[in-house]
């Protein structure tokens, strides 16, 4: 009794309800909303894994799906007793025996390690394909018996056609024979009987039965004497199409009944599963994790935990937004008392965690970030809530005794049960308890009668714990309430103390101080509390563990609009007490968790932007690898063409000389075309190592390695160590650790002079230097080879790159523009100034 009334005051049964609406079956929603809990741990941890695999195979789309399924439960019960089946409940049976085969298919199609419960499941399923096909071939899929279910059926219907065409044939003659004593040229019924509307005043033109006439009397509905005999043998025809069809669906009924037992099994394999996948469906939309039951010696967590009503609430209802409670519990806790102040949550909070152990005891997944790991108890208890009653004469606290006294009884009849000794009586347990755990107690039990005889709750000194306490979670809502603070302070103390004892676990909410207190005598014990905005004056409903709370009534009453007056000789009243200290130090407490909690808060976002930053780098170096290989492989491929390509072109020259006279001239233009064709084939060459040694002067030629050209010197080097050089139709400046000469020695840098400290004035900040140019000529190259040299160029350069590609038909500056815009180093590209060179020179910038 006590633990359905706990399921009532923690609404389990409007968590079934909205369970309900994820079945696809209706037998799977009225298993929903009838949800019964396991009675062992084992229960729960196979219908956890049936929900794990459901999920898995709903993931995967089409997932399972339960068309056809019908509740053919009534009708399989009918059949059992030899009564008679309809044909629309056999097509029932039909489509549930074909829904029910594809159900085994879609599971089948997993390995059986994957899916072991379902498949474990599913594995005495039988699903008579061949009696579903004799209904199929009898019954048609609106229901009826068809005509080739048995000959003798198909030649009845046979005759009721023809005796109908008849019927029709001589009305219709009359209709047009009769005209005007006709009300409407209409063939209809009257029952089963075909008649004709007529005039009344002209009922006497067409002789027959009268089986109806209008509301008006004006029209009379009549079976013209000519046809009376062919009605008559149309009903017979009918009566014998009635006999048959019965027959019909007596056999395949029999068929039915022969193999009830496995229909029967059927109907609760595809049930189940329909549950198995509506929690699955339920955990997806919660966005819950499994859970994973803990013994006694391991922690509880329960992080970001919301309370699944109000999710449903906020989603379907606009309803305000959930905030989530961790619940981090010690093995070693036994006792949580929960503080703080009216309206901030702390039966919201006790709800949350009972539904939350119900959820995970009945198979589905805990709204709560992974990992959910929570004792498996095997009751929920609870006294949440106002239970006076006037016509049982009960007050607020004599509510709470009474439902408290249930629970205590519940927890003594589990130990009676559990806890035998050697000679095989119960352990002890005092008369005076069980005589007050009794229902039928006192029927009358006033305010007053509570407060001098509690007899449910031992005393307090030193009591002795038991070697296995009952495996319950018992939840206490306002402990102690409703009578004198002093005497219920005292009551609310011991009961704790006695449930530390003999439960497993226990969290009570509560006003009183001296609760607070108990963390500090009994390791036992833990204090949590809900937060208090003290700026906004108004609760924020988040849990805190370890800190006790603070009501904060006079706070809340000035909120709720009580008089200012009213409340400031409140606060005269309560002074500079030492309860006013302690709040003192609770709020100093509540401040430095707050700091705490706010860097905690800072090193994580900083944490997430140093993984994001790496994800971006990581992104961007394989971005690069992979564009190297690809360019290395382009590379290779025109190297290969063009070797191809400078053999044909080889040939052809060898060809020509072959065909015509030899002379010397011809060999020399051969030659000249080799060496042409040499030139404008050759591979990139690999730059050597250069010595050092070379110092150039005015007229000198060097090579640039870095942009493959050879260039004149202009001028002599300066002390910077730059130097003037021009190539082509282009002057630039470049570093002397930039240039070689043509046998490869690299250019001699000047020592720097450093002038004496005395000789400098003054010291002048260093100007900062523009960005280097780096010039690239791409004419002449193809789009792969220009995006290769344009790959060494970005990898070297220290500021804007010159590209001069030309105008030429255009594609080539395309190919380079398409290159810049998808690299991820460049910055933007533009076309250089009409003076040098305009759209045939494009300067991008890294």
């Amino acid at each position: 009794m006590i633990q359905s009334e706990a399921l009532s005051l923690l609404e389990w049964s409007r968590l079934c309800q909205h369970l309900s609406t994820f079945a696809a079956t209706k037998l799977g929603a009225i298993a929903a909303r009838q949800l019964t809990l396991p009675t062992s741990q084992a229960a729960s941890e196979q219908l956890l894994a049936a929900t794990t695999e459901a999920l898995q195979i709903e993931r995967q789309p089409p997932g399972l799906r339960f068309a056809g399924i019908q509740d053919i439960g009534d009708a399989l019960e009918r059949a059992r007793r030899q009564g008679l089946l309809q044909p629309a409940e056999l097509l029932d049976i039909a489509t549930t025996l074909a829904g029910a085969r594809q159900l085994r298919r879609a599971i089948d199609g997993f390995e059986t390690d994957e899916l072991p419960t379902l498949s474990q499941l599913i594995a005495p399923l039988r699903t008579y394909p061949e009696l579903e096909q004799d209904i199929h071939y009898c019954i048609d899929d609106r229901g009826k018996v068809t005509d080739r279910a048995t000959p003798k059926l198909g030649s009845i219907r046979e005759n009721l056609k023809g005796q109908r065409s008849q019927i029709y044939q001589k009305l219709n003659n009359i209709l047009q024979q009769q005209s005007n004593a006709i009300q409407e040229a209409v063939i209809t019924q009257r029952g089963d009987r075909f008649v004709i509307p007529v005039k009344a005043p002209q009922k006497d033109a067409i002789s027959g039965i009268v089986h109806d006439a209008s509301t008006s009397g004006a029209t009379l509905y009549i079976e013209p004497n000519s046809i009376i005999q062919m009605g008559n043998r149309l009903r017979q025809l009918q009566r014998q199409e009635q006999v048959e069809e019965e027959a019909v669906c007596r056999a395949l009924t029999a068929k039915v009944a022969e193999i009830y037992a496995d229909l029967e099994d059927l109907l609760r394999i595809v049930t189940v599963l329909d549950l198995a996948t509506a929690r699955a469906r339920y955990s997806e939309w919660l966005g819950a994790n499994a859970p994973r039951f803990v013994t006694d010696g391991e922690q509880t967590t329960l992080r970001q935990l919301r309370h699944p009503l109000l999710v449903w609430q906020q989603r379907h209802e606009q309803g305000s937004e959930v905030v989530p409670i961790d619940v981090i519990v010690n093995p070693r806790t036994r006792v949580v008392a929960i503080t703080g102040p009216n309206t901030g949550g702390k039966t919201v909070t006790l709800k949350t965690l009972g539904l939350a152990t119900l959820m995970a005891k009945a198979g589905l997944y805990v709204p709560a970030r992974e990992p959910v790991e929570i004792p498996w108890f095997d009751q929920v208890l609870a006294d949440i809530g106002d239970e006076q009653s006037i016509e049982q004469s009960l007050s607020t606290f004599s509510g709470h005794i009474k439902r408290i006294s249930r629970i205590l009884a519940a927890i003594q009849s589990s130990l009676v049960s559990t806890q035998m000794p050697e000679d095989g009586q119960p352990s002890a347990i005092t008369d005076e308890s069980l005589a007050a755990n009794n229902d039928t107690a006192s029927p009358a039990v006033t305010e007053e009668t509570a407060n001098t005889a509690s007899p449910t709750v031992p005393p307090t000194h030193t009591p002795t714990q038991p070697p296995t306490p009952t495996n319950a979670l018992i939840l206490l809502d306002e402990v102690g309430a409703g009578t004198d603070p002093s005497e219920g302070s005292a009551l609310a103390i011991a009961l704790l103390h006695y449930l530390a004892n003999q439960v497993r676990f226990t969290v009570a909410t509560t006003h009183y101080g001296e609760l607070k207190a108990l963390k500090y005598e009994d390791d036992r014990f833990e204090n949590a509390s809900v937060e208090f905005d003290d700026v906004s004056l108004s609760p924020t409903y988040r849990l805190l563990w370890g800190i006790p709370g603070r009501s904060n009534a006079l706070t809340i009453a000035r909120r709720l609009g009580l008089e200012e007056a009213v409340v400031t000789e409140a606060q005269n009243h309560i002074g500079s007490s030492q309860q006013q200290d302690v709040n003192e130090v609770i709020a100093g407490l509540e401040a430095q968790r707050k700091q705490q909690e706010q860097k905690a808060d800072e090193a994580a976002q900083l944490l997430a932007e140093t993984e994001k930053l790496h994800r971006e780098v990581s992104r961007k170096a394989a971005f690069l690898a992979a564009r190297e290989r690809e360019l290395k492989q382009q590379q290779e491929q025109a190297v290969q063409a063009a070797i191809a390509d400078a053999r044909k072109e080889i040939a052809q020259v060898i060809r020509r000389l072959q065909q015509g006279e030899p002379t010397a001239q011809a060999a020399q233009k051969a030659t000249d075309t080799v060496n042409q064709i040499a030139t404008q084939h050759r591979p990139p060459s690999i730059p050597k190592k250069s010595k050092p040694g070379f110092k150039p002067q005015a007229g000198d030629r060097v090579r640039i390695p870095s942009l493959g050209q050879t260039a004149e010197v202009l001028a002599d080097p300066d002390e910077d160590g730059k130097v003037m050089v021009r190539f082509g139709l282009m002057k630039m400046t470049v570093n002397l650790t930039e240039i070689e000469s043509l046998q490869g020695e690299k250019a001699e840098l000047p020592k720097p002079k450093v002038a004496p400290s005395q000789n400098l004035p003054h010291h002048h900040p260093p100007l900062l230097s523009e960005p280097q140019k780096t010039p690239l000529i791409c004419g002449g190259m193809r789009v792969v080879e220009a995006e290769g040299k344009l790959e060494d160029a970005i990898a070297r350069a220290h500021g804007p790159i010159w590209i001069i590609h030309g105008h030429g038909t255009g594609k080539l500056r395309r190919g380079v523009h398409e290159y810049l815009q998808r690299h991820p180093q460049v910055q933007k590209f533009e076309a250089a100034e009409q003076a040098d060179g305009g759209t045939g020179v494009t300067i991008a910038y890294l």
